[in-house]
């Protein structure tokens, strides 16, 4: 449960960097530019559903930024399949492995920085290929990656860092 709440309150950190990075006066004209629109286009949009949905999305990377940025997350596969499982010996294992580094590594700026690594690694890219085929400009590219590292980043050290 307390997963979900550091999840949900990081898919926060999208929505509120959002309104700060895509404002007008900060990347907001230059990404208007990038993709041929002005703000009087962009008007009359579902922004109810465009907030929610991207609300969902963002706990999901939320979610899947636990095993990223929190090692103690990958202790238990080292372990499984290990012989004796049947007597209780993973769980051994396991609890004294967590009992002696449970709080290692577990800062927000250990966070960012696998937070920063997953948006260079999987945004960037994912943005890079989908902006090449649908012929957008290295400037909407790097507007659009950038938020997603920033995002990944403050989002990654919130999820590491709140224990």
């Amino acid at each position: 449960m307390q997963m979900l709440l550091h999840s949900v309150v990081a898919a926060l950190v999208t929505l509120v960097l959002g309104f700060i990075w895509y404002n007008p006066k900060v990347f907001g004209n230059a990404w208007m530019k990038s993709i041929g629109k002005t703000e009087e286009d962009l008007k009359g949009a579902n922004m109810a559903l465009t907030f929610t949905l991207t609300f969902i999305f963002s706990v999901m990377l939320a979610s899947i930024l636990h095993p990223i940025t929190i090692h103690q997350f990958g202790i238990q596969s080292v372990l499984f399949g290990i012989d004796g499982a049947e007597t209780g010996k993973i769980d051994v294992l396991l609890n004294g492995t967590l009992v002696d580094y449970e709080h290692r590594f577990r800062t927000f700026k250990h966070g960012a920085l696998h937070g920063t690594i997953a948006g260079l690694f999987f945004a960037l890219p994912i943005i890079g290929i989908s902006g090449l085929f649908d012929r957008r400009s290295a400037k909407y590219i790097m507007i659009s990656a950038g938020y997603w590292i920033v995002s990944l980043a403050i989002m990654g050290g919130i999820v590491c860092g709140w224990e």
